[in-house]
């Protein structure tokens, strides 16, 4: 069992309960087809829109999307691609397409400076410089982010590389690899989100679960290794995720790429912003049989049906998947960085967020280690987790109380959960130039002021 396992889910204001309703094979996200693609480059059109989602028995419901009514497309790209994006926006509001856990400048990384207006355009270009991963992208407007994000603006990038291509992995998608973005709603009497009506400024919560805009999903799975790609693109909600007849699995993969090697795991937990990847040994149930990944309270995310026989012995996984640099872990840090409040009352470092303040300028391509806390008080404002993230940048965590990081957080990352009373040190170096946005990940608390920027040159 976890550490921090109580303080994890004190966002979870609204408890998850099981939809009343048939389940529905799981959505798989399209694998958007590039406009041209060559050897080195590719390139993509993107458009944020409106439209109507079926949810569940009786009126549609008002949504946004990326090249559909809800959620958006998988974008492929490889390392050392140039990468071209032609973004539309056909909103009837200003947006921004930000790419969460890509290392890029930040005039093309999406931020609040770089909205695209109401039926307006941009294009992005880009050099994927780092390893296979699995980020994704959402909206950033200033001060519309969670709303946005919640009604639907969130996609999903696979970096792939040489190394990934011979790693021997489940790679065959919607067979045994699977994306898992993980949401939930409310839905009105109506079938409507009503966002303002929900609006809770502690992060907005909803009661029914959603996988890929799916309730109740179920993928059908051969008895073999089966890969998920877990994405908590939730507003607010801490998964905290286990097998439902607590089978081990194994982790391989954090926010920015692959782990040393495969970590054997009961459960994990995933805040808002934060991606792993588990894959799950399907060979020892019986075709027929079913297991269920579930919330720790026991509410259903994802059923696998297992329907197909197994086809040879399994083969082990890995034993070594990646090769991480090693880190200064007893370096002093350089930069000390405190979330702090709750409600419209949020700060970052004492400050609320202001797009004409740069808080303060680091060196590219020099590695700092940030201290990360968020201050244990008794008063009424400050006592709860907030997951901390960088743009533009993938970083490793050095401590967590002083002590070294468990197996399955030593990788990259660009996303942690910050506890109240918990110090983390970070070792965290800028390879991109210009000014790239910090923020606590709980959206509503981004938008009312707990984020900051910095300025690399």
């Amino acid at each position: 069992m976890e550490s921090r396992n109580g303080m994890n889910r004190e966002t979870n204001t609204v408890e998850l309960k099981a939809p009343e309703q048939p389940s529905s094979k799981l959505h798989l996200p399209t694998l958007l087809k590039s406009d041209y693609e060559t050897d080195t480059e590719v390139s993509y059109t993107v458009v944020a829109d409106e439209g109507q989602t079926s949810f569940r028995e009786g009126p549609l419901t008002e949504t946004y999307g990326y090249n559909g009514s809800y959620l958006g497309p998988v974008l492929q790209v490889r390392r050392g691609q140039q990468v071209h994006i032609n973004l539309q926006n056909k909103l009837e509001e200003e947006t921004t397409f930000h790419w969460h856990g890509l290392k890029i400048p930040s005039d093309v990384d999406g931020g609040p400076h770089h909205a695209i207006e109401a039926e307006g355009s941009a294009e992005v270009d880009f050099t994927v410089d780092q390893e296979a991963a699995t980020l994704w992208f959402h909206s950033h407007a200033h001060q519309k982010s969670a709303e946005q994000v919640y009604n639907g603006l969130s996609g999903l990038i696979f970096v792939e590389d040489e190394h990934s291509d011979s790693l021997d992995l489940s790679k065959e998608y919607g067979v045994n690899d699977f994306p898992l973005i993980l949401q939930e709603r409310f839905f009105d009497e109506d079938n409507q989100f009503n966002y303002d009506t929900v609006y809770n400024f502690d992060g907005t919560t909803g009661d029914t679960p959603l996988v890929n805009g799916t309730i109740r999903p179920y993928i059908e799975v051969g008895q073999e290794w089966v890969r998920l790609r877990v994405v908590n693109g939730s507003n607010a909600r801490n998964y905290q995720l286990r097998l439902s007849d607590e089978s081990f699995f194994y982790q391989i993969a954090t926010d920015g790429g692959f782990l040393e090697t495969p970590v054997e795991r009961k459960e994990f937990l995933l805040s808002p912003g934060e991606r792993a990847e588990i894959v799950v040994d399907m060979s020892k149930y019986k075709v027929g049989e079913e297991v269920s990944l579930v919330d720790i309270s026991t509410t259903e995310i994802l059923a696998l049906q297992i329907t197909g026989d197994k086809s040879g012995s399994l083969k082990p996984l890995p034993e070594k998947l990646n090769d991480l640099p090693p880190v200064e872990a007893d370096s002093l840090p350089d930069r000390q960085i405190e979330m702090s409040g709750m409600g419209h009352m949020v700060t970052l470092n004492g400050r609320k967020f202001d797009l004409e303040r740069i808080d303060f300028t680091v060196e590219q391509g020099k590695k700092e280690v940030w201290d990360i806390a968020v201050p244990n008080t008794s008063m009424m404002m400050g006592d709860m987790p907030h997951p901390f993230h960088v743009h533009g940048v993938q970083f490793r965590i050095l401590s967590r109380n002083g002590s070294p990081p468990e197996a399955y957080e030593a990788g990259w990352k660009d996303t942690i959960l910050v506890p109240p009373g918990e110090a983390i040190k970070i070792e965290i170096e800028f390879s991109q130039p210009g000014i790239f946005m910090m923020h606590c990940h709980i959206l509503e608390h981004e938008d009312n002021g707990m984020m900051g920027q910095i300025l690399v040159e």
